[in-house]
């Protein structure tokens, strides 16, 4: 089966440690507000084996004002920005597709919180992401749109971080000796987390 266009997801995740001056950009830029902040949960399963994480794919159930099941493959990274096959689709209830991945023999292996605050900017939709570990922007849309949107919003040279929230948390962990296993804002209170903590150590 081919890949259909609707389902190629293409952006870019940047840290943005301060969310004000960039929000005063958007408004400044006429960006408009589609989703007000709303705290998100999330569950990321894998199988026995972890073969899904080990091949870079998501299989997410996420809850904020309704319930989505999400797939995304291991898709590519150029030049920070991420392009991959995604699928998703919202379901009634979180308590019962939860026991539904379960009986296929999916397991959470971590759960993550976060508040997304979502506009839309010249085609793109940009993401303002506060996550227990710091602040984070994301940028859909096609290649010469994010650029020409970073551009404006002065992130040309921010940090680019193509991995998934749940890669860079465990890099978090692994390189500050983090020994619980869920992303959320109350096992972060009272931890710093410094930018060189969201990159692998290299030998």
């Amino acid at each position: 089966m081919s890949k259909s266009p609707q389902h190629i997801e293409t952006e870019v995740k940047l840290y943005t440690p301060d969310h004000a001056p960039l929000r005063a950009r958007l408004h400044a830029l006429g960006a408009v507000l589609v989703k007000p902040r709303t705290l998100e949960r999330n569950a990321r399963y894998d199988d026995r084996n972890n073969q899904l994480m080990y091949e870079g794919v998501v299989l997410r159930l996420r809850q904020d004002d309704n319930v989505r099941l999400t797939y995304k493959d291991g898709g590519s990274s150029i030049n920070g920005i991420v392009t991959r096959q995604e699928f998703e689709v919202t379901v009634s209830d979180f308590d019962t597709m939860h026991h539904i991945l379960e009986h296929l023999g999916y397991t959470v292996f971590m759960t993550y919180e976060k508040y997304r605050t979502t506009y839309m900017l010249e085609g793109a939709e940009v993401v303002l992401d506060e996550l227990p570990y710091g602040n984070f922007t994301e940028i859909e849309g096609d290649i010469p749109t994010i650029e020409r949107v970073m551009d404006l919003l002065g992130l040309a040279d921010a940090p680019r971080m193509p991995q998934s929230y749940a890669r860079i948390f465990r890099t978090v962990k692994e390189n500050m000796g983090l020994t619980f296993d869920n992303l959320t804002f109350a096992n972060f209170e009272n931890i710093d987390v410094p930018l060189s903590a969201f990159f692998e150590k290299t030998s």
